[in-house]
């Protein structure tokens, strides 16, 4: 979110706060990309607060969170004092999350990190939901590498490697016709809180369907080992997918992830070397 309006968001976080009889005398930033993440305190409540554009990522993010809550998934959960859904004020889009202190800074077991993910997936099976597939998104992707008013900083080689990228991985994905689920859509360790109640997943308006393996294609490879069932011909395509995908979306003009642009280089040279390591099919 742009410095200048920092301040609104978070005077828009804690007018709603307070309006609905939540006590709020301090908000602490905790993160700061495309949308805000603030604590409001003495409530104890996690806000997170976007521009008006982000409202259908919100409510679809809010509706995931709620259909989750109805099974044993470990996710974050909305905030039980207020009324489950997208808040408008100011210009700004704010949901209400239930604030979980961390209880250790060290690294998460791998196995541990796999069962969690695991029992997502599962309950996650049990959810009838509509959601994007996962290649809906790989599109959104592909119409970003093609704006060049969008994506102005990045060169023309890095963006045909892209768009060829994103292309050929996702129709040698599709030849393999595995099976879909629901899906996180980016599981990784940063969307990961170890707290006193277990390992809880945050941020589901990614929620996609597609193959398991899109999702374990975003943790760590040390966790991946611990799904002996899964394809791991397709979870190397779709780690190539992933960091094709990812390292569009630093190069987004709008992108206002800290270091951003150093990311996206530092993927386009690892998407280079992955496709050393692994050589696609031919593709019609």
């Amino acid at each position: 979110m742009r410095t200048s309006d920092i301040p609104l968001a978070v005077g828009a976080a804690v007018s709603t706060a307070s309006a609905l009889n939540l006590s709020v005398d301090d908000a602490v930033v905790l993160h700061d990309s495309n949308r805000l993440a603030l604590r409001l305190r003495p409530c104890d409540v996690l806000a997170r607060v976007a521009h008006m554009e982000g409202q259908g990522g919100a409510e679809f993010e809010v509706e995931v969170a709620r259909r989750l809550a109805e099974t044993d998934s470990p996710v974050a959960s909305l905030d039980p004092r207020v009324e489950p859904r997208v808040y408008v004020r100011d210009g700004f889009v704010i949901t209400l999350w239930t604030y979980y202190e961390p209880v250790s800074h060290r690294d998460v077991v791998p196995a541990e990190y796999a069962q969690a993910l695991e029992r997502l997936h599962a309950g996650m099976r049990q959810v009838d939901f509509i959601a994007p597939h996962f290649t809906d998104r790989v599109a959104e992707a592909q119409s970003l590498v093609g704006n060049h008013a969008q994506t102005p900083e990045l060169r023309d080689a890095d963006r045909e490697l892209l768009s060829d990228t994103l292309r050929k991985v996702t129709w040698a994905i599709g030849q393999r016709e595995a099976a879909e689920q629901l899906l996180h859509g980016e599981p990784h360790p940063g969307n990961l809180l170890r707290t006193k109640y277990g390992l809880l997943f945050t941020d589901l308006e990614t929620c996609c369907r597609g193959p398991v393996e899109f999702d374990l294609a975003h943790v760590p490879e040390e966790v991946s080992t611990h799904f002996p069932d899964a394809d791991h011909d397709l979870l190397s395509e779709c780690r190539i997918l992933m960091l094709a995908m990812v390292a569009t979306w630093r190069w987004d003009r709008d992108d206002q992830l800290p270091n951003g642009r150093r990311m996206g280089t530092e993927l386009l040279s690892q998407i280079r070397a992955a496709q050393e390591r692994h050589r696609l099919d031919a593709n019609p």
